[in-house]
């Protein structure tokens, strides 16, 4: 495994423990200040808008995984192929299972760190 293979799945495992920590800041300093989020249902929005739905969901508890499944890197820029599992539980209420695919692009930073700059997110609500 490369260095920057390494990283990049440190990123991922980042993710995944900030948001089950609900460190909304944490999760906002692995994306660029340009990042893209294409989800079903809904317009591209970047990171003011995820941090607000961030914000709106501080009473939520995020647990999930992340199945990195495929890994590119080409230069400064990098995808990855993944299947998330989520489980998003509001106090008095049972949990929401989602799961799907999600495609993402990286970009190495100056500073030599992967941040998050696009994702197209398929997870959606499993049927139950």
């Amino acid at each position: 495994m490369t260095d920057d293979e390494r990283q990049i799945r440190d990123l991922v495992d980042s993710w995944m423990a900030a948001s089950k920590a609900g460190d909304v800041e944490g999760v906002l300093a692995l994306m660029t200040d340009d990042v893209i989020f294409m989800t079903p249902g809904r317009p591209p929005f970047g990171k003011l808008e995820f941090a607000a739905d961030s914000e709106r969901m501080s009473d939520v508890e995020v647990d999930g995984r992340s199945d990195l499944e495929e890994i590119g890197i080409f230069g400064d820029t990098a995808f990855i192929r993944n299947h998330i599992q989520i489980s998003l539980t509001k106090a008095g209420d049972g949990p929401k299972r989602m799961s799907g695919y999600a495609m993402s692009i990286l970009r190495k930073q100056p500073d030599g760190r992967w941040r998050l700059a696009r994702d197209a997110n398929l997870v959606v609500p499993e049927e139950v």
